[in-house]
């Protein structure tokens, strides 16, 4: 005697394969797929002792599951028709993001048939790191001009610890040195950093409290004495001196250039190589020199995790800091003056860039914790510095 069949009614069928359904996404969301793998379809054949048509159905319907849950989980936005980043950057890295980003939203294009926007804002390195923080600027990316300002929106828990280590080159994404920009013909005699405190000079500067390039600058200052040997008591002074010659600090390296470039301000402008490499490229050459005791300007490039994972756009917005660091962005950026922190770039494009006889970094001045302590929180060095400028 053949065996009898048994019939389930369709509905009780469907109840089943949606209560494994679920049960197959809430396992694969908490990262169970062990127990996903035996437990669920066990528990599938004891509910539903059908023939194998109907144990075909049940891996069918683990297999949607599988696809409901993987589209669902994390922060991925490939589930998405369009996605759109949000770039939060130092004011002088516009006219480079302007010729790289429509490269990647083409490469995103062709490669996931996904349409990527950007909306970007550009402003003062430092200002830039407060608006992220207070959550009025909701970066998903962040290209800030130092270190400093990505360990700001770290300590303020919106950046995971360890972000120089998620990317090449420990976070930096691009590079410059220190440029001291004069008047056609540099009537004042300006070009070394000793020449900058001298009597009848007007300095166009930039202030350390919103802008990178003011900070970077203060550094080079600083270091131009003690990484040449000079001790902290002869730095406090010459640096003094220095601020002494400028009229008022702008928020930013932007403002600091139209000032001198547009407007026709001052006998002398630090700004950072790259800026004046571009303006140049703009038929607005000057003379400039390039100090031989110089500082690394290091910018950095980094995810804002807590906005990834609020607008689901971790993915994309990862590809597109790892594509910053690809031979055609590191062009990209060489070309407007960046030197690139690409070896294969960097050895392309060296003969284009004046060579530095002592580059010195913000490690050699003690590191970002003791630059902060000692220069630029409330108080220090820098207020006393600007306390007696002022006087």
């Amino acid at each position: 005697m053949g065996k009898s069949k048994v019939f389930i009614p369709f509905a009780q069928v469907i109840n089943t394969v949606s209560a494994t359904i679920q049960e197959a996404y809430y396992r694969i969301k908490n990262l169970d797929i062990i127990s996903l793998s035996k437990s669920t379809v066990r528990n599938w054949s004891l509910r539903c002792p059908l023939d194998n048509y109907l144990r075909l159905a049940s891996l069918f319907a683990i297999g949607i599951s599988l696809s409901i849950a993987l589209a669902a989980c994390g922060s991925s936005s490939a589930s998405s028709a369009d996605v759109k980043l949000r770039l939060v950057s130092f004011s002088v890295t516009q006219a480079a993001h302007d010729q790289i980003i429509p490269k990647f939203v083409d490469k995103w294009k062709k490669e996931h048939n996904q349409n990527v926007t950007f909306e970007t804002s550009y402003g003062g390195s430092g200002a830039q790191a407060a608006a992220v923080i207070d959550g009025s600027k909701e970066a998903d990316i962040v290209h800030l001009a130092l270190p400093l300002d990505v360990n700001k929106i770290q300590q303020a828990g919106l950046i995971k610890q360890g972000w120089e280590t998620r990317a090449p080159r420990n976070g930096i994404v691009t590079r410059s040195v220190a440029a001291i920009v004069t008047r056609e013909g540099n009537p004042k005699g300006i070009n070394s950093w000793e020449d900058l405190a001298k009597d009848g000079i007007k300095l166009i500067a930039a202030n350390p409290k919103t802008s990178g390039i003011a900070i970077w600058e203060f550094l080079g200052l600083w270091g131009s004495v003690t990484q040449a040997g000079g001790d902290e008591a002869k730095a406090l002074d010459f640096v003094t001196r220095v601020y002494k010659n400028t009229s008022g600090l702008t928020k930013d390296a932007r403002e600091a250039s139209d000032l001198f470039f547009l407007h026709g301000e001052g006998d002398v402008l630090i700004n950072y190589e790259n800026e004046v490499t571009l303006a140049g490229q703009n038929n607005q050459k000057l003379p400039f020199t390039i100090p031989q005791f110089n500082i690394s300007i290091d910018n950095p490039v980094v995810v804002v995790d807590k906005n990834v994972e609020k607008h689901r756009t971790k993915e994309v917005a990862q590809a597109f800091i790892d594509y910053l660091y690809s031979e055609e962005a590191q062009r990209e950026f060489a070309k407007l003056g960046y030197r690139s922190v690409n070896p294969l770039i960097s050895q392309e494009v060296t003969s284009q860039f004046p060579k530095v006889e002592t580059l010195f970094t913000a490690q050699d001045l003690g590191g970002w914790d003791n630059i902060q302590n000692n220069f630029f929180k409330e108080g220090a060095t820098f207020d006393q510095i600007q306390a007696k400028s002022k006087a």
